[in-house]
């Protein structure tokens, strides 16, 4: 737990009376390579700090999984629509290693925003945080090539590449795994 909140602290300070308050209600859940966080068709009800492993999100479009996101130590993770609508999930998420995750409940985390103020800075930054990288993720999809996309998450991501499947980096890419493999083949 001290990586979270070291993590939530270099965002902003955190009282006394927070950091008691979260320590009584963060829970903790293990899940195993392959296993479920969420499914789709259910409500996703917790939002979770991952302090070890990697997870994938995903939807179906023609029965065929489409990545949309991987995320690792140190992040958040969460369906956005689903969590803070509280409305059925669209996309599943999957751990693709062993994972350990934080977790408290949509109503946790709205308790916490009304009582502990200073809180809502925290989920402010956070939210900046992940839109702009979906922003940077749309923008990729939109105006780059291939290659191109490939260099970013390279450049930028590297432990993505080292860590992840090439069926779900090509998914993720936008492109077949033929082409991931030609692209590979140039660096």
């Amino acid at each position: 737990m001290e990586n979270l909140f070291t993590y939530l602290k270099s965002i902003h300070p955190l009282s006394a009376a927070l950091q008691q308050h979260l320590s009584t209600v963060l829970k903790i859940k293990e899940l195993s390579r392959k296993e479920y966080l969420l499914k789709r068709g259910r409500i996703n009800k917790e939002i979770c700090f991952i302090e070890k492993g990697l997870l994938r999100c995903f939807y179906l479009k023609k029965d065929k999984e489409v990545c949309s996101w991987f995320m690792k130590e140190g992040d958040v993770i969460i369906s956005v629509e689903s969590f803070f609508r509280q409305q059925v999930s669209n996309e599943s998420i999957q751990a693709l290693e062993n994972c350990t995750l934080y977790y408290l409940t949509y109503s946790e985390l709205q308790y916490i925003f009304h009582h502990y103020p200073e809180f809502n800075f925290v989920g402010r930054v956070l939210t900046e945080q992940y839109y702009t990288l979906s922003e940077q993720r749309l923008y990729s999809i939109r105006m780059q090539r291939a290659s191109e996309r490939y260099d970013y998450l390279l450049n930028n991501f590297p432990e993505i590449i080292q860590r992840v499947p090439s069926k779900y980096i090509a998914s993720y890419l936008s492109i077949t795994e033929e082409t991931l493999s030609r692209i590979r083949s140039h660096h």
